[in-house]
């Protein structure tokens, strides 16, 4: 049953990952601030990690983490060529097609790079903290990993987006944007702990529980 769940928290991972990727390049309005609705699914990114890591080690949440990027290499590469192949004669919806799925290079540099890097950091800062914390305190590992890490998504992903895109993306003015979507990061953060013990405690089977040496979790 472990490894059902174990494959579950995979697919969901990597559905989040398409979802932020792929639906997120819609532009909302929240409390007046500009944000994508791929930040309903961030979190999601940075839960699974962390429930992992902390059942089955920084080993496991790696693995997670390199096998999602490698999907999503291949996510871009294939939007990419389905986009630039001809399409037939009686399908006159080219524009709209490319216009929903394709996006700019920059972006999907961007896109690629910030998740790969904080996810990255992520597992790293949750198994520092489980040493600091002497495995205690989940909470605490739970959200000192995931907002640091959402701060340098952020910033990576605004600034190789959005920098000097036009001469109103500034330096201060790309920091304008990034303060605000993290804060709202923050909060889904610290909303999700809750369900960070509930994905350790279903995942572990148990509420009290030794982690998953590394060697068995293979």
């Amino acid at each position: 049953m472990s490894t059902k769940k174990r494959d579950f928290l995979f697919a969901l991972f990597v559905a989040s990952m398409v979802i932020v990727n792929t639906l997120g390049t819609k532009i909302t309005t929240i409390l007046g601030v500009r944000v994508s609705v791929g930040i309903f699914f961030v979190p999601v990114l940075f839960l699974v990690t962390d429930v992992i890591g902390e059942v089955y080690g920084r080993k496991e949440a790696t693995t997670f983490v390199n096998m999602a990027t490698l999907m999503l290499v291949l996510l871009f590469v294939m939007t990419f060529v389905c986009i630039r192949v001809k399409p037939n004669d009686g399908w006159n919806m080219q524009e709209q097609y490319a216009a929903v799925f394709g996006s700019s290079l920059r972006m999907t540099i961007a896109s690629l790079v910030s998740f790969v890097v904080a996810q990255e950091l992520d597992v790293f800062m949750f198994e520092f903290w489980g040493k600091v914390t002497k495995g205690k305190a989940l909470w605490v590992r739970n959200n000192l990993s995931t907002i640091v890490s959402q701060l340098l998504d952020t910033t990576i992903f605004e600034f190789i987006a959005f920098w000097h895109l036009t001469p109103k993306f500034t330096t201060s003015y790309v920091i304008s944007l990034i303060i605000p979507y993290w804060l709202f990061k923050v909060v889904f953060a610290l909303l999700d702990t809750p369900f960070c013990y509930l994905g350790v405690w279903w995942l572990s089977g148990k509420k009290g529980f030794k982690r998953v040496p590394e060697t068995e979790s293979k």
